[in-house]
C-alpha cells in the first residue's frame, strides 16, 4: 500500500471537488476547497517528500473557456516534479507526448477508450502505441448501479455499459501499467469509503491498483488496508490537511508504512 498524492485542477485552480456534482455545463461544481497556492507548489512539496505516482487531473473539457488556464497549471505541476506525477484529462494520441515530454511518468485515460458507452478497442490500440504499456493508466471511476458498479467516463459524468468486475480489470490489465479508480458517489465527500468496492479491488489484485474517495479518517486507511489486503494505494483528498481537512500528510505516511 502507498499512498499516492492529487492535484485536482478545475478553472485554472487546485481545488477539492465533490465529484458527483462536477458539471460541463457553465464549468460548475460542488467545491470543498480552493488553495491558494498553484499546482507547481503542491509538486514540489510532494517532490520534497519524494512521494512518487500521484495525479494531476484536468478537470475542464477540452473546448471550456478554462481548458487553456487548467492545462497550465498542469504542465507547472509536472515541470515542478519531473517523473513523479501522472496526469489526465482529455488525453488522446494527439496529446500524449506534449505531456510525457513535460515530464509526465504516465498518462490517464478513460473517455477516449469509450464510444457510446462501450469499449472502443480501436482507440485503446492507439492509445497504448502511441504511450506505451508501460506509461498507461486505465482510469476506470465507476459509480454504483442496480447494485453494480459500472465504469463512467466524460469527467463522470456518463455511464458506461462496461460493469467494473474481474473479468473487466483482467481484459483491461493487458493494456496498461495500472488503474486508477474514483469511487464517484463517494469522491469528495469525505465521509467513508466504498467498502464493496474495495474489496472487489483487493481479491483481484494483479497490477498496481489506485483507489480514491471518500477516505476522511484513519479508521477508513485501516479498513483499506484490511479490505484491499495492504496492496491497494490510495490517495486522500479533502480530509488531508493540505486541502482544508483534518489528516496529517506526514501522520497519513507514517500510518501507511506501518
Amino acid at each position: 500500500m502507498e499512498f499516492r498524492p492529487c492535484i485536482d485542477i478545475h478553472n485554472g485552480r487546485v481545488k477539492q471537488i465533490v465529484g458527483s456534482s462536477l458539471k460541463d455545463n457553465n464549468d460548475t461544481a460542488v467545491e470543498n476547497f480552493i488553495a491558494e497556492m498553484d499546482a507547481a507548489f503542491y509538486a514540489g512539496l510532494y517532490k520534497d517528500k519524494n512521494i512518487k505516482n500521484g495525479h494531476v487531473i484536468l478537470l475542464n473539457h477540452p473546448e471550456s473557456e478554462y481548458f487553456e488556464a487548467t492545462k497550465a497549471q498542469a504542465i507547472k505541476a509536472l515541470n515542478a516534479y519531473k517523473g513523479g506525477l501522472q496526469i489526465g484529462g482529455g488525453i488522446t494520441p494527439k496529446n500524449v507526448s506534449e505531456y510525457l515530454d513535460a515530464g509526465a511518468s504516465h498518462v490517464i485515460v478513460t473517455s477516449y477508450v469509450f464510444s457510446n458507452g462501450r469499449i472502443n478497442f480501436e482507440n485503446l490500440d492507439k492509445i497504448v502505441r502511441e504511450a506505451g504499456k508501460d506509461k498507461l493508466v486505465l482510469d476506470l471511476s465507476c459509480r454504483m448501479k442496480n447494485g453494480n458498479y459500472y465504469i463512467v467516463t466524460d469527467r463522470w459524468q456518463k455511464y458506461t455499459d462496461v460493469m467494473l468486475n474481474e473479468e473487466t480489470m483482467d481484459m483491461f490489465s493487458g493494456f496498461c501499467d495500472e488503474f486508477l479508480i474514483h469511487a464517484v458517489d463517494v469522491e469528495g465527500k469525505a465521509d467513508g469509503i466504498e467498502t464493496k468496492l474495495v474489496k472487489i479491488l483487493g481479491d483481484w489484485n494483479k497490477i498496481p491498483v489506485t483507489y480514491a474517495g471518500g477516505v476522511h479518517s484513519f479508521e477508513d486507511l485501516r479498513m483499506l488496508k484490511e479490505l484491499g489486503h495492504n496492496s491497494i494505494n490510495v490517495t486522500i483528498g479533502s480530509a488531508l490537511e493540505l486541502f482544508g481537512g483534518d489528516m496529517k500528510l506526514d501522520e497519513v505516511l507514517d500510518f501507511i508504512k506501518k
